[in-house]
């Protein structure tokens, strides 16, 4: 190898070297910057967690109290409606409704035929006429489901676009319909609880908590809605009451309907038979009526009335249901349900004192119950000496059925609460107004209780829990005439009666007798059962005991003297 080429090649070797030693120092301040970069970025990493880890974890004791309210979500929208217990009745929702602007409809045929078979309930004729329409705005459905949602967009369709608004909705259905009511389109409240306090629930806020109980509620429900079918009736309604504080725990008018479709319900479903109808209430009148004559000192509980012919009054004649002995004691009077004996105490007390008694107990007023549907009572004008007659035994003077529980002043001490819908604190309970003294109370309490043993509620009693009540039976009024086969039968019943807690009221509109009623339609047929079967249910729910009913302190607070002497009656069940 020639010199030229020795020098050549070493110059070369050296070039190499020199390359590699400035790639490698290149290399070195590479891997130098992307290590501080990492440590750099490594460490912002470190203290971003750290500070979300203050903020989530550490709690700011010294933070004032304006700070803290600031981060509450405001509330919107209509206030929800629970029971007593907290169980939702009424809540609202985000709900999607689709519209078109026609006018960017592209084929309105097409449009209308997929948008059909999405929703098969609009029929195609309608949805063409709308998505052919000149306005820019037109409905195609409103309150749509996601699912729904989802299908048309899938479609793909130009024109069509979503507003999103609040939907009311019930989650029992129609299990308290008629206490709830319902809104309408734009959330307003047209019926019920919704309307009485549209304007609280308008406002959002904390829930508005009612006195029903949805447990109780549906047992009244089933159960009278056993009885209406049993009867072939065309209607009828039950009130669960706290008779210490007026609050209802059930209110059931049948037949019902769906509060999300209300505007396709038929009058007769949407119409509160607890608080909008009046009616002649028939012999569960006779509480007041014996009440009120035990009361006014003018009627002892030992006195006897001939009861062994009818009573005539003018072209009218009064007679009993079934005729039992020619002289009737006044526990027997009411045991029996005598028309004849009623009447003639009413008599002895005077027409003055009844309309003034009757008064004290709100019958001859609208009931303060808050709901709009609230049915004016129908007292007579005059009120003559015939009209005491055949209102002593629950005739010629209309009520609803919420003022009949008036019935729980009578066994409460004499003390009448006014029925409320919403739910009552201790503080909130009012303390009543009397109307019976407490001797007559206790007299009356001994007085349902035997009407349930040995009277006409016999189908009431449930063992161990000591009801009492009184039947009705009232033939409905039809062009002026009363009709012999359009009854309104009813029961009114009480429990414990040695230490009342609760009332039960449950009528059937035109029961029919059936195959087990031996030919009757009456009240003890009816609406005697129904009572019993909710009682014997919400005892235990309302940790209730049953009592023993032979016990001594139970036969002592039943006993009735009954001739004034030492011969007592001892009320309690021997079953």
């Amino acid at each position: 190898m020639t010199d030229f080429h020795i020098r050549e090649t070493e110059e070369a070797r050296q070039r190499i070297i020199a390359v590699d030693g400035t790639l490698r120092r290149t290399t070195n301040r590479a891997h130098a910057r992307l290590l501080l970069m990492g440590a750099v970025f490594t460490a912002c990493c470190l203290a971003v967690v750290l500070r979300l880890s203050e903020l989530a974890i550490l709690k700011h004791v010294d933070a004032p109290d304006h700070v803290a309210a600031s981060v509450e979500p405001p509330h919107s929208g209509r206030a929800d409606i629970v029971d007593r217990n907290g169980d939702l009745m009424a809540t609202s929702l985000q709900t999607a409704s689709l519209y078109a602007d026609p006018a960017k409809v592209l084929d309105s045929k097409e449009a209308a035929k997929k948008l059909v078979g999405v929703f098969p309930e609009l029929t195609y004729g309608e949805v063409l006429q709308k998505l052919q329409s000149d306005e820019r705005f037109v409905w195609i459905k409103r309150d749509i489901t996601p699912k729904q949602e989802y299908q048309v967009q899938l479609l793909g369709l130009p024109g069509l676009d979503y507003r999103t608004s609040e939907t009311r909705i019930y989650p029992f259905g129609a299990g308290a319909v008629h206490v709830l009511g319902f809104t309408d389109v734009d959330g307003k409240g047209m019926a019920g609880i919704e309307r009485s306090f549209n304007g609280v629930l308008a406002q959002g806020g904390k829930p508005l908590q009612l006195s029903i109980d949805m447990r109780i509620q549906h047992i009244m429900r089933r159960e009278l809605a056993q009885a209406v079918s049993d009867f072939n009736g065309i209607g009828g309604c039950g009130i669960v009451m706290d008779v210490h504080t007026g609050e209802i725990l059930s209110m059931v008018s049948l037949p019902d309907f769906d509060p999300h479709d209300a505007g396709n319900a038929p009058p007769d479903a949407r119409f509160n038979r607890d608080t909008l109808g009046v009616y002649e209430m028939g012999s569960t009148f006779k509480v007041f009526n014996t009440a009120m004559a035990l009361d006014s000192g003018k009627v002892k509980l030992t006195d006897s009335f001939d009861v062994d012919h009818p009573y005539h009054v003018g072209k009218f004649t009064i007679k009993d249901f079934e005729r039992t002995k020619p002289w009737l004691t006044v526990p027997e009077i009411f045991a029996y349900s005598s028309n004849i004996g009623s009447l003639q105490e009413a008599l002895v007390v005077g027409t003055e004192t009844q309309q003034r008694f009757l008064a004290s107990l709100g019958l001859t007023h609208a009931s303060p119950i808050e709901l709009p549907e609230i049915g004016a009572p129908l007292a007579p004008h005059p009120w003559t000496r015939v009209n005491t007659m055949t209102i002593a035994f629950g005739h010629g003077m209309s009520v609803s059925p919420i003022q009949l529980t008036g019935v729980s002043a009578i066994i409460d001490g004499g003390i009448l609460h006014k029925p409320t819908l919403i739910k009552q604190t201790p503080d909130m309970v009012q303390a009543g107004t009397r109307v019976i003294s407490p001797e007559t109370s206790d007299l009356m309490k001994r007085l349902m209780r035997l009407q349930v043993v040995e009277g006409t509620g016999k189908n009431a009693n449930v063992a161990g829990y000591l009801v009492g009540g009184k039947t009705g039976t009232a033939e409905k009024v039809d062009h002026g005439h009363y009709g012999k086969k359009a009854l309104l039968s009813s029961f009114v019943g009480v429990f414990p009666m040695t230490d009342p807690k609760y009332l039960v009221l449950a009528m059937v509109d035109e029961p029919k007798p059936n195959a087990h009623s031996a030919g009757f339609a009456t009240g003890g047929w009816v609406s005697a059962p129904p009572v019993g079967r909710v009682i014997s249910q919400i005892g235990p729910l309302l940790n209730m005991d049953p009592l023993d009913e032979t016990s001594p302190e139970v036969t002592e607070a039943m006993a009735l003297e009954t001739d004034g002497k030492v011969h007592r009656v001892n009320l309690a069940t021997t079953e």
